[in-house]
Parts: C-alpha cells; sequence; structure tokens
C-alpha cells in the first residue's frame, strides 16, 4: 500500500493543486491529508472545496479548530494571529465549510499488511502539541504510542526517525513550509511486508502568484515574505 500524506495548506490553493498533480502520477492507494486547510492563506474555501471533491481522507487541525470556534488558544497567540489571521479566516470561511471543519475526527487510524499507522496533526496528546524532531515531546509520545508509526504535522518541518520498532514521521507542509525555501512538502509511506518506507517530497509552484493574491487582499507583509522565503 502506498499512502501519500499531506498537510497544512493554509488556504494555498496553487500549492494544493501542484501536490495533488504530483501524486497522481506516483500510483497512490490512497491519501490523508492531517488538517489545517485554512489560516495565512488567501483561498480558504477553495483548498477546502477541492479536499471535499477529491475525496480525501482527513482530520481537523490546530487551526481548523480556531477558526470553527473563534478560539485563539488552539493557536499561536502572537500579533499576526490575534490581528489578522484568525479574524480574516474567521469571516472568509463559509458557513458550510466551517461544519464541515467542524464534523472532523482528530485522527485516523489504518492497518496495512499488520502494521498499524496512526495519523495525528500535532500529537496524540493535542492537535496544538509540537512533536519537533529529536524533542523531548516527540519521545514522550513515541514511547506511550502502542502503533507501528505515527505521522503528525503541524510543526510544517518534515522528517522521519526510527525508535526502535516504531516510527515518527512528519510530512511538512503543502501550503506554508518552513524548509528554508518556498517548496511544498508532503510524504509518501510504502507499507511493505517487511517494514515501511518513507519517502518526503518537495514540490515546487507558483508561490509568486499566491504572494500577489495575497498582495491584493491586503495581507501583512512579513506573512507574505514567509511565502516567499519558506520560513
Amino acid at each position: 500500500m502506498k499512502i501519500a500524506v499531506i498537510s497544512d495548506i493554509h488556504g494555498n490553493i496553487f500549492a494544493l493543486e501542484e501536490v495533488l498533480k504530483d501524486i497522481n502520477k506516483r500510483h497512490i492507494n490512497t491519501i490523508v491529508c492531517l488538517g489545517d486547510l485554512v489560516g495565512y492563506g488567501p483561498f480558504p474555501n477553495e483548498v477546502i472545496d477541492l479536499i471535499k471533491k477529491e475525496n480525501i481522507l482527513l482530520i481537523i487541525g490546530n487551526y481548523d479548530s480556531a477558526v470553527v470556534s473563534g478560539d485563539i488558544k488552539y493557536v499561536r497567540d502572537n500579533e499576526l494571529n490575534k490581528n489578522f489571521v484568525l479574524p480574516w479566516s474567521c469571516s472568509e470561511v463559509s458557513d458550510k465549510n466551517k461544519k464541515f471543519l467542524k464534523r472532523l475526527p482528530q485522527d485516523i487510524t489504518i492497518v496495512d499488511k499488520g502494521k498499524i499507522i496512526k495519523f495525528v496533526h500535532g500529537s496524540t496528546r493535542a492537535v496544538n502539541e509540537y512533536l519537533m524532531e529529536n524533542s523531548t515531546e516527540a519521545k514522550e509520545v513515541i514511547d506511550e504510542f502502542t502503533g507501528d508509526v505515527l505521522v503528525c504535522a503541524h510543526t510544517h518541518l518534515p522528517y522521519s526517525k526510527k525508535y526502535d520498532n516504531k516510527l515518527l514521521v512528519n510530512d511538512g507542509s503543502v501550503g506554508k513550509p518552513k524548509i528554508g525555501n518556498p517548496n511544498a512538502t508532503y510524504c509518501i509511506l510504502k507499507v511493505e511486508e517487511e517494514g515501511i518506507d518513507v519517502e518526503l517530497i518537495e514540490i515546487p509552484y507558483d508561490y509568486e502568484k499566491l504572494a500577489v493574491a495575497m498582495e491584493e487582499r491586503d495581507f501583512p507583509k512579513n506573512l507574505i515574505d514567509s511565502i516567499r522565503m519558506g520560513k
């Protein structure tokens, strides 16, 4: 079984379209999206509509939770989120799409070839917990985890790390990468009898087109710059 994992699209429809084009070339069995369809980017409804159209398996992210509830507690309580991103997203996302997001599960588990693979947004403990590579939090969570592979998102930094007989994977971010360049990132899990192979993938897209759309909507300059620089 080959599973493509995407997440943290954050209203970036152009990156999502390019990633889905790439996935369609790779003979994937299923796609799992780890949430955060909204926030930061200017096209949240378009992203949600495309995910729905493609019937992609989906869980809720912390920014999705914030937009559904209007509560800053799910995201970082900084000036950008508090004064622009969250209020803008709450007003922009349609009521229909808020209801869709609200019904999403917190996690998904897939069992294939005897391997238990669990998908979460932040961690098994909280939708907004950061499991940075080699962190104490990551070690605590994976030690408690009873499956074979835990796949998370939220940090926007892709990695794959083995912990004895368990694997922790982060797929990165489609729409707001933090890898030092603007390329979208996602991952593919290839499940085989002898183990699971992880491929981390970078996809270029027309980020300037997104930046212009953000400028036309008077988005903050530091947010637009982060898209251009991948930070």
